[in-house]
């Protein structure tokens, strides 16, 4: 199942996330090669792109799938998150195989929480200048964003005029629905990808044992997993579940012959304790010295 998006191009309706993944390269290559997912989602900060850590780079994998499925219309979809010009003319040049570039919030140095001077000025309207030079030079075919707030996304579109998100890559799952910054988009024809559509068990909101999602999955004789991919792609948007096991890669994909009922879907909406499971305190946050003092400053005191 394919999702069209702004610009006329198609994103696939599910892919591989690739955010703490143990070995990217195993979970990429299992995903493209073996379960056939067209749709890998991946970020300068996750580190896969770059060829000198242990494991291979993803555009290296995304040609070796190529090669060995006979794909030669280069359908597969790899989405890139930078948080600046530096970092997105570095990584879509030496990876061809990058279609989508994602803006996010400006970040470096490695300390988690971040030191003073490592969390940058956003400087929004320069970096978007910029992607839209990597459009006109056809070095990616649409650009986006991820983790805009609907403060930011109102001051994005008060200047891309010459060419609009096409992609708004946000947290979404049955535990924190985010439903402005949905809405937000559906008004403005700007397609959703929900990432961290299982929750996390790692942070606190383990959706794969929630007992309303087990239910669901009981009913319906699906994974819990399963549930969860197709609740996304049912709010109609595109999704990036993760996972270290490569079973469930494979059969997190398997949701497009099978429905939520409506009764089911809906009791998946209203599931209580709404909250972000990635609040960005880790990444953002410094207290005393910084642009993001508090979770609020990051998320423009709009949650």
């Amino acid at each position: 199942m394919m999702k069209r998006l702004l610009s006329g191009h198609l994103i696939p309706a599910v892919g591989i996330g690739t955010w703490r993944a143990r070995n990217p390269k195993e979970s990429v290559y299992t995903a493209l090669a073996e379960a056939g997912y067209r749709h890998v989602d991946t970020a300068a900060e996750y580190g896969v792109q770059n060829e000198n850590i242990k494991h291979l780079s993803v555009g290296v994998i995304c040609l070796a799938c190529i090669k060995e499925t006979g794909d030669e219309n280069r359908a597969i979809r790899n989405v890139l998150k930078c948080p600046n010009s530096q970092d997105f003319n570095l990584n879509v040049r030496q990876n061809p195989f990058v279609n989508i570039c994602l803006h996010t919030l400006n970040r470096d140095g490695a300390s988690r929480p971040p030191k003073s001077g490592d969390v940058l000025d956003f400087d929004m309207e320069g970096v978007w200048k910029e992607m839209e030079k990597l459009v006109k030079d056809k070095l990616v075919r649409d650009i986006g964003i991820c983790d805009f707030t609907l403060k930011k996304l109102d001051k994005l579109l008060s200047f891309a005029e010459i060419i609009k998100p096409s992609v708004c890559q946000m947290e979404m799952h049955p535990g924190w629905r985010n439903d402005k910054i949905l809405e937000a988009c559906k008004k403005n024809g700007i397609h959703v990808t929900a990432y961290s559509p299982l929750g996390s068990q790692g942070n606190g909101r383990d959706l794969i044992h929630d007992p309303v999602v087990e239910r669901v999955a009981r009913k319906l004789n699906k994974s819990p997993g399963q549930v969860l991919v197709r609740w996304a792609i049912q709010r109609g948007t595109s999704t990036i579940p993760k996972s270290n096991n490569l079973d469930r890669i494979k059969e997190n994909i398997h949701v497009f012959q099978w429905e939520i009922p409506e009764q089911d879907f809906q009791a998946l909406c209203i599931i209580q304790d709404q909250k972000r499971v990635l609040d960005g305190e880790e990444l953002f946050v410094n207290k005393t010295d910084g642009p993001f003092k508090s979770v609020a400053d990051v998320w423009d005191h709009e949650d």
